[in-house]
């Protein structure tokens, strides 16, 4: 699968050489570090799960692909562990030739000789940057003698990016997968809720059954927002009470093979929603399925926030939240102190995943293989812009993750509940079995 895409990539780029990087280890305090993960990029073509490794693709070499890596070191292995090491680099992940990151300096010269076109991510890796600064200036200022200079240093994130944006088979099963772990944790997080609980305790059911299904991190931070922090867009602090009669937002995602996915749900505390929060949850529900239904090939990208838009606009004018027509409120954005976010984003390795929106002025045309979340939500702070005294702090989003297929699309998330009745079905209700 790694070797596919190099080969895509390779054919893509067509000449030169291309060099990524892989993340780098990043102290956090005192000798601790950040939990490792990899560079996404990184790992879409390499596989490579270790810190401090650099990649070299040279289409039509004899030795296209090329890893440093740190060597296996026997003495800090008894500390954290074997390392794949140069020899496995070759044997585990096909590498053409492999080498000790510390000879990088030494030995990328003459693997780049006769490359006029570097593809490189500035600012990407600042010491790799300058290293490979150093060799376009000694190759520039030694072209009079004959050795052909570097005339370009290019940008190969468009490339990478447009082979991350169509997901394949394989990639589509790691996403689902992750979503089937994702409905899980939120379905016991659902079951445990109770007015009394504080957020985070609610966050600790949800992600022990993400750990107990087999998810060993998160694709980001959970969002457990409860009352008025539902209307704060990333809150992760998760630390209030949860209180009889609010609202519950759950905007989560566990991680399965790299992939992330990024489900929202909102439901009553309480097990019931008030007469208000029904309104609103019901003017979002719609606007989600008018963005989903709206989604399929050949439609623009931006086509799901628009249908998804004019909903929640007739819903906040029927709440008398603003006033004026449809089209005016669009036009003048003065529904934009309650929805202030738009509608979609891609998903994959990344929550917020790479790709273009645009093309110039043109959205993109979606196209199978493509994953994308539709996410309405209002969000009546009282703070941003008036709202009538039953809708305070009233926050709602509504998030699934969605399939572009040839025949038009698939909810890869719709197994989990977000129906009001059933949602009121199964929060407090712990599971018996």
């Amino acid at each position: 699968m790694f070797a596919e895409r190099r080969e895509r990539l390779l054919a893509s780029i067509g000449e030169g050489a291309l060099l990524i990087t892989a993340a780098r280890e990043r102290t956090r305090n005192g000798d601790v570090d950040y939990e490792f993960r990899q560079d996404s990029s990184f790992y879409y073509l390499t596989g490579f799960e270790e810190p401090d490794a650099v990649a070299l693709l040279r289409p039509g070499h004899d030795e296209p692909y090329v890893l440093f890596v740190r060597p296996h070191d026997p003495d800090q292995a008894v500390w954290v562990g074997p390392r794949v090491g140069v020899e496995g680099a070759v044997e585990r992940f096909g590498a053409s030739a492999a080498f000790p990151i510390d000879e990088l300096r030494e030995r990328l010269p003459a693997l780049l000789g006769g490359v006029e076109t570097v593809y490189f991510a500035l600012g990407a890796d600042d010491p790799l940057e300058r290293m490979l600064g150093e060799i376009v200036q000694r190759r520039r200022q030694g072209a009079q003698r004959g050795p052909v200079a570097i005339a370009r240093v290019a940008d190969p994130t468009p490339h990478i990016d447009r082979l991350r944006l169509l997901k394949s088979d394989a990639e589509i099963a790691e996403l689902q997968r992750a979503i089937d772990v994702t409905g899980g944790g939120m379905e016991a997080a659902m079951r445990a809720t109770h007015a009394g609980l504080h957020e985070y305790e609610v966050q600790a059911v949800m992600e022990a059954e993400f750990r107990r299904l087999g998810a060993i991190r998160n694709g980001f931070p959970s969002i457990v927002a409860s009352g008025p922090h539902a209307c704060t867009l990333h809150y992760t602090q998760n630390r209030r009470r949860l209180e009889p009669g609010d609202l519950l937002l759950l905007d989560v995602g566990a991680e399965w093979g790299y992939y992330s996915a990024d489900v929202t749900r909102t439901y009553p505390v309480d097990g019931a929603f008030t007469p208000e929060q029904r309104a609103v949850y019901d003017i979002v529900l719609e606007a989600q399925a008018r963005g989903i239904a709206t989604a399929g090939p050949g439609v623009p990208f931006h086509d799901v926030h628009d249908a998804a838009l004019r909903v929640l606009v007739e819903g906040l004018i029927g709440l008398e939240v603003i006033t004026g027509s449809v089209d005016e409120a669009i036009e003048t954005h003065s529904y934009r102190p309650y929805y202030m976010h738009s509608t979609s984003h891609w998903l994959g390795l990344d929550v917020h995943d790479v790709g273009a929106y645009r093309v110039g002025e043109v959205s993109v045309p979606l196209t199978p293989g493509m994953v994308l979340t539709v996410e309405p939500g209002l969000y009546l702070n009282p703070d941003v812009g008036p709202v009538p005294d039953a809708l305070r702090n009233v926050g709602v989003r509504i998030e699934d993750d969605v399939l572009i297929t040839p025949e038009g699309r698939r909810v890869l998330s719709g197994a989990i509940p977000s129906d009001p009745a059933a949602l009121e079905a199964i929060v407090g209700r712990r599971r018996i079995d």
